[in-house]
């Protein structure tokens, strides 16, 4: 497919921003998946190209965690493994299934996952004593990237709230290690859909180029501001994904409350 130079300008713009959002809070696949299918792109190519270009802005946010030293790579090697082998089981089930049966399920999850930020208790921004261990890390990990590697948007916020609420980090360091996580589960879903010729190279480029620098200045900002930004961020995210997802008119979700009445 050809695009013209407004629509890649557009598109580029969208990345900056998704790549900022991504790097503080997690979600910026909320503005790039539908600007891609917007111009054209079928949904796996969509998914696809935005792999491409939020593996750059997110490793770019990786570097920028780490130059800072708030990554703890030891302990997350293994769930950083798990994140990758279940994202390529994610994006090879994405090729052969429709993922629309999971926008019936996703909407509940970002709710409830809201719910936690705002009426539970304030979260720390330093770490606390984790409630499970290694081996549920990562096995919840795993799941996350399956479900990254699948379809995507709101992978960060699900990770960045699984860090917090079951395994006790703080606001910050959960952000920063959703990050590695994120990375690696990207990169297998990438390799996984670009063995299925699904990527479109020269635009998902050129939109990494915006995600990138997106991604340096929001990992920044983060750790500066801390939860003060990070908090209400998920939160906006996740219910402006919720109400995404039920805008549209065939989601399962929307369907049967549509029954009720």
């Amino acid at each position: 497919m050809e695009f013209g130079v407004e629509v890649i300008a557009l598109l580029m713009g969208v990345a900056f921003v998704a790549g900022l959002i991504d790097a503080i809070a997690g979600g910026g696949g909320l503005l790039t998946i539908p600007a891609l299918m917007s111009v054209g792109l079928p949904p796996v190519h969509a998914i696809a190209t935005n792999k491409l270009q939020s593996s750059f802005g997110t490793a770019s946010a990786v570097v920028a965690f780490a130059r800072k030293g708030r990554i703890d790579f030891r302990r997350f090697r293994w769930p950083a493994v798990g994140a990758f082998v279940g994202s390529v089981l994610g994006a090879w089930t994405l090729q052969r299934l429709d993922p629309a049966f999971l926008s019936g399920l996703i909407p509940v999850m970002l709710v409830l996952m809201a719910a936690y930020f705002l009426f539970g208790p304030k979260p720390s921004e330093e770490d606390r004593h984790s409630r499970l261990g290694t081996t549920a890390l990562l096995l919840i990990v795993a799941a996350i990237g399956f479900y990254d590697g699948f379809f995507g948007p709101g992978t960060g916020s699900f990770l960045a709230t699984a860090l917090v609420v079951l395994f006790g980090m703080g606001l910050v360091s959960a952000t920063a290690h959703t990050k590695l996580l994120n990375l690696s589960s990207n990169i297998a879903a990438l390799i996984a859909l670009i063995i299925g010729g699904k990527v479109l190279w020269t635009l998902g480029l050129l939109m990494a180029l915006s995600s990138v620098l997106g991604g340096q200045i929001g990992a920044h900002l983060a750790m500066r501001v801390g939860g003060k930004v990070i908090r209400p961020l998920l939160v906006v995210m996740s219910l402006a994904l919720t109400a995404k997802l039920l805008w549209d008119p065939t989601n399962p979700l929307r369907v049967w409350l549509a029954g009720l009445y």
